[in-house]
This record gives C-alpha cells, sequence and structure tokens, in this order.
C-alpha cells in the first residue's frame, strides 16, 4: 500500500508578475487529517488546484496514491474527491439530482448510485431537502450538498478548500463527524481553513503557507511547538497589528 496519499514535489504557479506558489513540496500521508492553513492570498486554493488537477502548474508534480495526476489524471481522479472553494455548482438541478449526476459522471453503476445517494442525503441531514433546487438551499446545505457530490464514488483523497466557511455551528459539526468517521475508516483528508482552533482540535497534521511559501509542516503538535496553533501561525506569517494610538477607544 501506497503510504503517502498526496505528494506535491516543488509546485510552482505564477500570475504575471505575482509568484502565487513558490517552489513548495509537501507530503500528505495516507489516513491523515491534514490541515492547511494561510492567510487570505497565501496560495492554498491555487495549491490546491494544481495539486487536483484544476490548474496546471508552471513546474512541479503532483502525486496522488502513488499516480501523478497530470500525466494519468483519469486514474488520479479517480481516486480523489473534490470540494473547491467558489466554485458553482448545477444549482438549477435539485440536491438529489445533483449528487446522481455526479456519480454517473463517474461511470458508476446507476442502481448503485441511486443507494449511496439516499446514503449521502441521510447523513448530510438533507433527506427532506432532496428534491429542493441547490440554488434554493443555505450556504451550510450547499456545502454538504457539495461534499456528497465529493464522496458519492468512495474516493481514498478527500481534498476540500474552506468546507466550514459560511457554515453554521450544526452543519459544521455534522461535516466534521462525517469527515472524523471517513478517516476512522481509511480515508485521507486534506482540508484548507482560517480557523486555527478548528484545525488544531480537528487535524493530525498542518502545514502553514505564506506568500506562496511553505512555513511549516508536520504534525499539529510538531508545528505547534508548544504554543497554541494560533499564536505559532501568527509568529510563522508575521502580520500582528499594533494597536497603539488608539487610547481614544476607551469608555473608562
Amino acid at each position: 500500500m501506497n503510504q503517502i496519499a498526496l505528494d506535491i514535489r516543488s509546485l510552482a504557479k505564477q500570475f504575471g508578475a505575482k509568484i502565487a506558489v513558490n517552489n513548495v513540496s509537501l507530503q500528505v500521508p495516507a489516513g491523515s487529517f491534514y490541515g492547511l492553513v494561510g492567510p487570505n492570498g497565501a496560495g492554498k486554493t491555487t495549491m490546491l488546484s494544481m495539486a487536483t488537477g484544476l490548474l496546471r502548474p508552471d513546474a512541479g508534480q503532483a502525486v496522488v496514491n502513488g499516480v501523478d495526476i497530470w500525466a494519468d489524471p483519469h486514474a488520479a481522479k479517480s481516486t480523489l474527491g473534490v470540494l473547491a472553494d467558489g466554485v458553482r455548482q448545477f444549482d438549477r438541478l435539485t440536491g438529489r439530482q445533483l449528487v446522481t449526476y455526479s456519480g454517473l459522471l463517474r461511470g458508476m453503476d446507476r442502481a448503485e448510485v441511486a443507494q449511496r445517494t439516499e446514503d449521502l442525503l441521510r447523513v448530510m441531514d438533507l433527506l427532506d431537502d432532496g428534491d429542493k433546487l441547490v440554488v434554493d438551499y443555505s450556504a451550510g446545505m450547499t456545502k454538504k450538498i457539495a461534499l456528497a457530490t465529493a464522496m458519492i464514488h468512495s474516493p481514498k483523497l478527500l481534498v476540500l478548500d474552506e468546507p466550514f466557511e459560511a457554515v453554521d455551528p450544526v452543519s459544521a459539526a455534522n461535516i466534521r463527524d462525517i469527515l472524523n468517521n471517513y478517516v476512522e475508516f481509511g480515508g485521507t483528508v486534506i482540508v484548507s481553513s482560517h480557523v486555527m482552533d478548528l484545525v488544531q482540535r480537528m487535524c493530525t497534521h498542518v502545514a502553514v503557507i505564506s506568500d506562496g511559501v511553505l512555513k511549516a509542516q508536520g504534525t499539529v503538535d510538531e508545528v505547534r511547538g508548544g504554543m497554541s496553533l494560533e499564536d505559532r501561525f501568527v509568529d510563522l506569517v508575521g502580520g500582528r497589528a499594533n494597536n497603539e494610538g488608539l487610547s481614544w477607544l476607551r469608555t473608562s
């Protein structure tokens, strides 16, 4: 069995004069819950897009479960589920239709797709909303139905870009439980997030990226080095504001 679920090797991407990802290499162990954290504009989404075959890199490789995603995209993507941030769904389909479509697009048997769709709707607490149009879903429901489309083909690796953004606490807890169960039964999850406390509680491993450069990677305990992950993150990326000069902002 291959022990590395995702092997990112010297990935680089530049947009005009802006270097978005600067020669980043990291390895995601199979069976891990891997957090990717960084400020806005750090290069997280660009790196994950290159690693999942959505954006061609200027240089470097991404190997998914032992297969180079750019050399053999069909084989690599068959073991991969992706929740991309900001990518539009076919939101004029119902939730049930959207998940079904995703399974059929993967070449799965229609009867198996139907069974898995109902299982996913039930687990995501969307059975009662399965026949509503996705355009009418709340932010939390939209994230959950997108996660269902990423899981329908039982991938070995899930890559989730900001899965908890704009999600209510109940939906977030539901998603966390689903992902924890998925990892418990042998899956690997990569999640990008701004919420350090969430990453510290959920993840076994973490990588910190800033200005397109990898600042740290390893287990959560290794990276935080006895500090809270949030404090360690601020130390690594800098930018803590000086609030001197707000003496007027005192009510007593």
